[in-house]
Order: C-alpha cells, then structure tokens, then sequence
C-alpha cells in the first residue's frame, strides 16, 4: 500500500492507528467463502417491519442462525435487507420460518448466485493525484 501512495509503510501504519483511533476503523473482519465453508446455499430477503420496531426487528433477526447481514434501511417498507446462508433447503426453511415468527412480512426472497464484495478503496491521498470513479487517474495525471 505505500509504495502505490508513495510514502513509507510507518506513515501508512501512523495513518491508520489514528484511523481506528477516530473510530473511523472500527474493525476487521474475514471474508469468508461460504460454499468452501459447506454452507452453498445463500438468499438475500427483503422485510417489511413498523419503523418504531426496525431496532428490535434487527437485533432479534441477528440472533437467528444462519444470518449473516441484517441492513436497516430509511424507508417506511421493504426496511430490513436480510442475507442467510445454510447446508440444505432445510436450513434455509427453518430460518425464513424463525424470520416468519417474529411477526414481519417477508417481501421477498432471492437465492444468489455469487456475492462481489471489495474493500473500500475511494480514500484519496494527498500527492496521488486525482482519481476517477473507476479507481483509474485522470488522464491529465499520467506521468509524460
């Protein structure tokens, strides 16, 4: 990473011990390949819930086995984005029913495919020149 920013990898380390510091960092966490893990069986749900029960809904949604993701959104339905994960069609069942028993209404549900996930790289350094939204430089920073 320093040598792409062109500085010293102790200026790297200086930067992101502030970073956590500030509690901008606030932890790492694995990647995890769930089909090597022998869970293959992924889904992505959309729930409704009452906005003044969204906290409790997701604290609730968890602490149910097989979450991996609960997402809180700012809209009045389709508020509570769900990832879930399981072994078999069994698994998968028993946690949209334990989802089911907490009393919100299940919008959808959608089996994935394959889930992209990449670290945030859009932190702009000074001296590196400006970026594009691709994560490219400018064509007016390139060397001559």
């Amino acid at each position: 990473m320093a040598d792409r920013v062109g500085v010293s990898p102790s200026t790297i380390r200086n930067r992101i011990d502030r970073l956590e510091a500030d509690g901008i960092i606030s932890g790492y966490h694995p990647e995890v390949d769930h089909e090597a893990a022998n869970l293959p069986l992924q889904v992505s749900s959309v729930i409704s819930a009452p906005s003044d029960e969204l906290e409790s809904h997701s604290r609730e949604l968890r602490g149910i086995q097989g979450i991996i993701d609960v997402r809180e959104m700012l809209t009045g339905r389709r508020n509570i984005h769900v990832d879930v994960v399981g072994t078999s069609t069994t698994d998968i069942t028993r946690t949209t029913d334990a989802i089911d028993d907490l009393g919100v209404d299940t919008e959808s549900s959608e089996t994935m495919r394959t889930r992209h996930v990449q670290p945030f790289t859009h932190f702009f350094f000074q001296g590196t020149g400006s970026m594009s939204t691709r994560g490219e430089h400018d064509e007016d920073d390139s060397p001559a």
